[in-house]
């Protein structure tokens, strides 16, 4: 039986459980507060996923000009990482839709693992290089990271945007 989590939008109140969930991937140097992610939210939405209201997976975000911006992903070892993982990104993309976006972006690091393409690959998301994105996209990409050189990118809309509004 596969198992089910439950997704939703992280509020202010659940900064704790957040940096607690954080915490718990990362080493005592790199430990983060209720307070830091508290002033985060002031920058990037947040998903939650959890299982028996235990948080599971999240998945941080911006939308800036008509693009999502993937700007924290994590999903505990314990859980199925691509049920996990279709559940948080399908919300991101919905909220991302809710605002008019026409893609999401996932910024890969130099030289990424084929497992990490591949896991993206799962939600339809494609491997390109920044160079070949749409104008616009690529403007947006390059505000927020000038030197990235390739992205998984998944197109939301078919009806882009062609002249600004």
């Amino acid at each position: 039986m596969a198992i089910e989590v439950q997704v939703r939008k992280a509020r202010l109140n659940d900064a704790e459980v957040i940096a607690k969930f954080v915490n718990s991937a990362r080493t005592e140097a790199e430990m983060i507060t209720r307070l830091d992610v508290a002033e985060r939210f002031s920058q990037v939405g947040f998903i939650l996923a959890e299982y028996h209201n235990e948080a599971v997976g999240l998945v941080g975000f911006q939308v800036e000009n008509l693009v999502i911006r993937v700007t924290d992903f994590l999903i505990a070892p314990a859980i199925d990482r691509v049920v996990a993982g279709k559940a948080l990104i399908a919300a991101m993309e919905r909220a991302g839709e809710d605002l008019q976006a026409e893609a999401c972006v996932l910024f890969l690091p130099p030289h990424p693992s084929q497992e990490l393409v591949s896991y993206w690959e799962l939600f339809e998301y494609d491997r390109k290089p920044v160079s070949k994105l749409p104008r616009a996209w690529r403007e947006a990409s390059n505000e927020w990271s000038s030197n990235a050189t390739e992205v998984m990118i998944k197109q939301l809309r078919e009806d882009m945007t062609r002249k600004p509004m």
